[in-house]
């Protein structure tokens, strides 16, 4: 994969083929929900081992029943394929 910055367009349209990920502010995010802390904190877990396998790590915010996972590019300044493939393996997860 190239770390090319994607345009507004191509995230918008790569979003399509993902559940429930929002663009803002050149990143991706979405928010997951769990029935309590401790399923919260194992997804997060899970999430930070994909991400370090793909060597490409979002943010992650979490507590009890929830965790939002955003991601972008730094060195690009945005969203990059990177991302989008980043996003499909999150969602792998649950």
């Amino acid at each position: 994969m190239e770390r090319r910055k994607l345009s507004e367009e191509e995230v918008e349209m790569a979003l399509e083929r993902l559940d429930s990920w929002k663009f803002d502010d050149d990143k991706i995010e979405k928010k997951f929900k769990f029935a309590n802390f401790a399923e919260a904190l194992a997804f997060v877990n899970k999430v930070g081992e994909v991400a370090e396998a793909a060597d490409h790590h979002p943010d992650i915010k979490f507590g009890w029943g929830f965790a939002k996972v955003e991601t972008t590019t730094h060195d690009r300044d945005g969203v990059t394929d990177h991302d989008i493939d980043l996003a499909h393996k999150i969602d792998s997860i649950v």
